[in-house]
This record gives structure tokens, sequence and C-alpha cells, in this order.
């Protein structure tokens, strides 16, 4: 066959066309161009030859109609030698195969041997073992029988029949065990065979082998026992259905559908498509309401379980303890009194510290917790609370977690408005009090006074008849010292003051702050159990696991135990002071507890701050309509303090004028802060803290106002002044003179005009007038002329006559009298 047999030679029929066109420019210049056309090439299959019948020419005719259209003898060629070469390699791809599966073949056989011969092995161990033991009962029967034999007195031989049978009777039991072996061998092979159908299921693909290889995901153990039952059901015979699980379904008030389908072990789709046969289109991510869920559950065959999302609350530790398991604990004494009566300074005393040379102003504004070591009288945890007006919550704090009560009263001030509060909180709390009458070497000291004074507040101490423990002491001098630490002795001795040491840790925050190296730090007050280094807890809103503990001393320490205040580090936040700690079993149980306490404090926030119907909307909006604000942001170094702060804020204002608290933290003055107060025209106020260097340029840029405080007095003292500027100016008026009209007359240009006498005091042009008729007030106004003769002047004393004429009135007749009056603005201040 020759490469153009039954072709055509390749070329364009006719040749090119081609043609000259003219081309035109500018200026009258033109240019002729050769165009040459040429034709596309088209390839026309070569119709099939007549001849067919004929024996070359028919064979040549076949193979090129086989032939697809413009495939050239060479191209024909090269793709008839790489489907040889496709039909090789699948020919040795089959045999290969072939060969992996016989060589596959070859190793199951040789297992299932070896597994036989093992089966084998072990029945004829138990056969040889159930024979020796069938034997040995044999022959002690059969010695017990001989010896029944020898003792009866006339015994006849046995009868040859039943010996035989005697004999036989062995031989002839082991047949049937001989059928049941081979039964079982029937049934180890079945079984075999249906394990290995699940070998046979086809060669191995790629995807098998990435997800079923050595390092891939692996079958959980459950899955693989379920497929061991299938196996195991389709070798007995027949698909069995698995008799269903019935389970108990906790259903809290709002599910997720594939956190339904996980808790009832179904398939999702199969719920999804329960839900949609009940007219719910819902995703797996999607959240139905618990009756929906409880029908779908009830569709499923299982038992529903109503569960509250308080329940999370329930994992928390409230077992009441035994009483072989109580041990003594140190009491938890609180110091408390009126602000500068040396509360600080008597504890200092007792710790031989100097606490007071450290604080700002002088005066605590923090709660303290110590452990004092004190000789004879064991270990003492002292609590040291503020003295000023505004720290009222925290010394609410302090006599809530306490076992006692040191009330400090100055000898020199007596009773004061804070010394009436702290007796108030401990008999809330119904805590003893012992009255601690310091100062008593100052000159002015009267401590029959403070006595007499704490008759008022239904305070009897023992030199009064009463039951109250008093104590004359001096912080400065150490007077008086022992005889306070014995009667604290002795009321703890009374109180028998007991805990577990041995159950989970619960212990009340009594100051929370947020450290810039340690992050959140809680000071921690155990009440009940041992806190331990990497316990999981839950304190409030916050959850945490023990990172570190630190005692008052500053040292780390493994565990605390009741009574013992530390310093706890490794919470997710900063808690609020007051919040209980409470240590739980998992993480997971102390995220959920936190999320669910969140969210209950989110809610109440909002219900709250809403208004319920659009009356109460309209009404507060109106309230506030003419009620100026003074909008802060207050950044703290502790939770207590920013706590104080804000409260201390509500209490400034009256009707007219209020401090609103925009936020209130803890932790350095950010960026975000100072972007809050330029938003709301707010100044920043940083008590004990500072800013940080982004803070402070965004400050300068932003025209931000910070100011910084250590010591409340003066915060509060501040913004006072600052919110009195809010107030409007009080207007009094101050009455300066009378006249009365004497002749009314008439001036064109101006108007009527009034001649007057000036009876008392002074008339001046740039004060206020009222016209009055038969002492009523008829018109107020303004003068618009005020002259003596012809003369403008600006006033005119007693005495004299005048001209005046009102501005934009002219109703005035002779016989009325006109009040000369003055405004003048006075500024108010907040009290």
């Amino acid at each position: 066959m020759s490469d153009n047999d039954g072709k055509k030679t390749l070329g364009l029929r006719g040749g090119p066309r081609s043609g000259q066109v003219k081309q035109s420019f500018s200026h009258g210049r033109t240019k002729n161009v050769v165009v040459e056309t040429k034709r596309k090439r088209v390839v026309v299959p070569k119709p099939a030859s007549g001849n067919a019948g004929s024996g070359g020419g028919g064979g040549a005719a076949s193979g090129s109609s086989k032939r697809p259209a413009g495939i050239s003898d060479a191209e024909m060629e090269r793709r008839m030698k790489a489907l040889a070469a496709a039909k090789a390699r699948e020919g040795e791809e089959a045999e290969r195969r072939a060969a992996e599966e016989k060589a596959r073949a070859e190793e199951r056989e040789r297992r299932r041997a070896e597994v036989e011969a093992k089966e084998r092995e072990e029945r004829e161990r138990e056969e040889k073992a159930r024979a020796k033991a069938e034997e040995e009962e044999r022959k002690r029967q059969e010695a017990e029988a001989a010896k029944a034999r020898a003792a009866a007195e006339k015994a006849a031989p046995p009868a040859p029949q039943a010996a035989d049978d005697a004999r036989s009777a062995p031989a002839n039991r082991p047949a049937p065990r001989k059928t049941e072996r081979e039964r079982d061998d029937r049934r180890d092979n079945k079984q075999n065979r249906g394990r290995d159908d699940g070998r046979r299921s086809g060669k191995l693909t790629l995807n098998q082998a990435l997800s079923g290889g050595e390092g891939g995901r692996q079958r959980s153990l459950a899955a693989m026992k379920r497929k061991q039952e299938r196996a195991r059901q389709k070798a007995m015979g027949g698909s069995v259905e698995r008799e269903k699980v019935m389970r108990e379904v906790q259903l809290p008030e709002a599910i997720m559908v594939s956190e339904l389908a996980n808790r009832m072990s179904e398939k999702v789709a199969d719920v999804v498509k329960s839900l949609m046969t009940n007219g719910i289109m819902a995703t797996q991510t999607q959240t139905i309401d618990a009756d929906t869920a409880e029908l779908i559950i009830e569709e499923f065959g299982h038992k529903v379980v109503r569960v509250s999302d308080a329940d999370v609350e329930d994992v928390i530790d409230t077992v009441e303890d035994k009483d072989e398991d109580l041990e003594p604990r140190p009491p938890v004494i609180t110091v408390m009194g009126h602000v500068d009566h040396g509360k600080t300074s008597l504890l200092d005393a007792i710790r031989n510290a100097r606490v007071v040379a450290g604080e700002a102003g002088g005066i605590t504004q923090h709660i303290g917790a110590y452990q004092v070591n004190v000789p004879d009288h064991g270990k003492l945890t002292f609590l040291d609370t503020p003295g000023h007006a505004a720290f009222t919550s925290m010394r609410a704090r302090g006599a809530q977690v306490t076992d006692i009560v040191i009330l400090v009263v100055a000898a020199d001030d007596a009773v004061m408005p804070q010394t009436v509060e702290a007796i108030n909180h401990a008999k809330a709390a119904e805590v003893p009090m012992i009255i601690a009458i310091n100062k008593i070497d100052v000159p002015a000291a009267q401590p029959d006074k403070v006595r007499t004074d704490l008759l008022q507040h239904e305070v009897i101490v023992e030199k009064m008849s009463g039951e109250v423990q008093d104590v004359e002491v001096s912080a400065v001098k150490g007077t008086g010292l022992d005889e306070l630490l014995e009667s604290v002795a002795l009321q703890a001795e009374i109180l028998e003051l007991k805990a577990n040491p041995k159950r989970a840790a619960q212990g009340a925050v009594i100051e929370a702050q947020l450290d810039v190296g340690r992050g959140p730090v809680a000071t921690v007050l155990v009440q009940n159990g041992t806190l331990r280094q990497g316990d999981i807890f839950v304190v409030g809103e916050q959850w945490g696991k023990v990172r570190a503990l630190i005692n008052d001393q500053g040292d780390r320490v493994k565990e605390a135990g009741p009574s013992v205040p530390v310093e706890v580090l490794g919470l997710n936040g900063t808690p609020e002071a007051g919040d209980v700690l409470n240590v739980v079993d998992t993480e997971a149980q102390a995220r959920e507890i936190a999320a669910y306490r969140e969210q209950q404090a989110k809610d109440k926030r909002a219900a709250a701050g809403a208004a319920t119907t659009l009356e109460q909307m309209l009404a507060k909006a109106k309230a506030d309509e003419n009620v100026a604000e003074l909008p802060i942001l207050v950044k703290a170094d502790v939770q207590g303090s920013a706590e104080a702060i804000a409260q201390a804020m509500e209490k400034i204002g009256n009707d007219e004028v209020r401090v609103r608290v925009l936020h209130s933290g803890v932790g350095a003055i950010t960026e975000t802060d100072v972007g809050l107060a330029e938003a709301s025209g707010a100044p920043v106020i940083g008590f004990n803290v500072r800013a940080n260097t982004p803070a402070r340029n965004a400050a300068n840029q932003k025209g931000v106002e910070i100011r910084y405080y250590s010591v409340i007095y003066d915060l509060v003292d501040d913004v006072k002044a600052a919110a009195s500027g809010l107030l409007s100016a009080e207007v009094r008026e101050n009455f300066i003179g009378y006249a009365e009209i004497k002749e009314v007359f008439k001036v064109t240009g101006v108007g009527k005009v009034a001649g007057c006498l000036v009876t008392e005091g002074v008339a001046r042009r740039s004060a206020g007038v009222r016209l009055l008729r038969d002492n009523v007030v008829i018109h107020e106004g303004t003068l618009k002329t005020l002259k003596r003769f012809k003369d403008e002047v600006p006033e005119v004393q007693s005495g004299q006559e005048c001209g005046m004429a009102f501005e934009n009135y002219d109703d005035i007749r002779p016989g009325d009298v006109i009040e000369i009056f003055e405004r003048e603005e006075i500024e108010r201040t907040l009290t």
C-alpha cells in the first residue's frame, strides 16, 4: 500500500486567488497592495470501494473502512503498537494480580491451617483431660462399690453381661464426642470462610490504600466489634437484626440536632429525615426546642430525661461532712472600724510589719489577707478592711467570710459612721465582736466614752455588764496586744471551728486584680477542703486551673488548707470580689458552669436595663430629658476598688445631674478604653493604674483627658466638682428700688413715657422692671429709656423724679408702681 493510495495530492484547486487593492492615504497619496486569498484545507473521507468481492481488493477495502478518516498509515501503525503494548501490560498486570491473589490465598490457607491445628490441639487436650477425669471418677466409683461389696456379708458376683456392659461403656462413650468435634470443625471452617469473604471483596484501590493502610485513620473498637458481630451472624446463616438499645436521653431546654443524634446514638441523617417527616426543616447545626426534640426521641424509641440549664451546677459537691472527717482550723478574724482609727497599725503591731507606710494617703483601700503564727495561740488568719465610706461592699464581704470581728474604735474619736456600719455588718452576719479601744496612749483618750457610745447601738461590753469583750490597746506602743490575742483565742475556742481538709476545696474571693505579668490573680480564702496546684475550679463567671498558689509572704506553696489565704494564678478572666470558688472534676464541667453563669448574668443585666413596655420607655426618656450626665470611664488596680468607685459615683448627683460610669474594669488603661472615652466624650480615671504607651499616644491625638488618683477622697471630690459644673446656676433676684408713676406723657418717636418719682432705693437703666397695678404684676421687662430732665442717665437715686419708657409696652397709667430689680447668678455645688 503506497502513501498516496486512494488519496489526492494536497493543494489548492485552481491556485491562489490573487488581486490588487488600492489604498488611499492623506495628502492624496495612494498605494497598490497585492492580496492573495488561500482556501482552508478540508479533509474528505475516501468513499468505500465498490469491488468488495475481490480478494486483495476486499481486504484492502475492509482495512481502510476500519481506519478513522484522516489518519495516515504511520499514525495507524503507532496506534496499533500502543494498543499491543497496552494489552501486554494488561496481561502482565492480570498475571501479577493472579500471583498476588494466589499468594494471599496460600497465606490465608496457612493461617487457617495453623488456627485449625491449634484449635484441634486444644480440643484434644480438653478431651484427654475430660477422659482422664472420667476415668478417675469411674475408678473412684468402682473402689466405693468394692468396699460396699466387701462390707456386705452376702454379695452375689456380678452378672457377666453387666461386666461386659461396664467394660464396653468407656469404649463407647467417646463416639458422640467424635461427631461433636467434627461438627465444631465444620462450624469453624464455615466461620473462617465467612471471615475470608471480606478479604475477597475485590482489588485494592488507591483510596482504600490511603485511608485504611498503616498510619491512616483506624477503625474504632466498637466498629470492629460490630463487624465481627455481622460476620458471625452471616456465618450462622441469615442476617439477624440486632436488638435496639433503649437509652435515657438527657434533654435540655434547647439542643442542636447533631448533639441530639449523638445522645441517641443515631445517625444525623436519620434524625434530620425524622424532623422533615414532622414538617420541620432543620439542618444538623440548627437548634430545636425541647418539645420538638422530645417527639423525635420518643419516635426513635428512647426515654426522655428533661434537664434544666441550671443542672450544670449540680456537679459542685454539696455533701455534708461527717464528724469524724472534721479537723480544727484557724479562726478568720476581720479587723473593722472607721477610717484612720488604727486598724492596719494594730494589725502591723501583731504581725511586726509595716503595711501603713506603703499605702497611699495612709489609708487602706484594699482588703488585705494575712496569716500570723502567734506563740501560744497557733495560727490566726486576719482580714484588714478599708474604713472609708466608699468601701461598704468590701466591709460586707469581710464580715461574711469571717468568724470573729475585731471592731477598732479610737479612744479620742469615739463611735463614727463607719463604726456603726461595721457593727451592722457584724450583726447581719451573726459574727461575735471584740471591741479594741485603740490609741489609749493619746492624752485626749476617753475609753469610757467609747463604751457609753456603743450602748446606743446595742453593743454592751463586759465592763458595762455585757457579753461583748473589750480590750484597751495601743498599736504604737504595743500595749494590750496580748490581752487582745487572748480574747481572740478564747472566742475561737468557744466557737469550736472545724473543717474537712480532705474534700474538694471551696473558698471565697476576697480580692481580684489583673496583673501585667501574671494575668488575672484572685486572693482566695479557702473555707473548706484543700486547694492544690493543678485543681480545676470555677469561680463566678470565670474558670481556670490552678497554675500557682502564693501565700501572704510571697512564697509559692503546693496546697492551701482551710482558713488559709492565697493568691491563685491560672484564671481565664478576672472574677468579681465576693464570688465563691469551687473545685470540679473536669475542665468541661468548669467551662460549662462558667458559660451558664455568664449567660445568666447577661440576661439579668439586659432585663434590668430594658424597659418592658412602650409606656415605660417613654417615661424613662422623658425623665432623662432634663437630666445632665457626666460620663466617666474607671480603671482600677483591683476589682474591689473598681466596684467601690462605681458605687461612690452612683451616689453623686441629684435630679438635675448624675454621674454615669460607662465602663469599670481592672488593669492598665488601654487604647480601647481611650477609644470608648473619645466616642462618649468622657474622661478616663485611673486608680492606682497607668496608661500604656499606645493609650497615651492615642489620648494625646484624640484629646481624651486621663486623670490618675491613688486616694479615693481626691477622686470623689474631683468628680463631684466636675458634676457641679453641669448644674445650671441659681438665679437670685435683688430688689433695688421702687418708683411711682405720677403722670404719663406721649412723646413722638418714643411712645408713652412715665413721669415717675423714685420712692425707694435706686432706679438703674440696666435693671429689670415689673409694672404693678393694685399690687398685681401686669408686665415684666426691661427699660427702653431712663431720663432725668432731658438727659439719658444710668441711674436715679431715691427721692428724685425721672422719665421711664418700657421696651415694647405702652399700657401704663398714673398710680402704677414700678418695681426695679437685678438678677444675680450663683453657682451651685453638689453636697
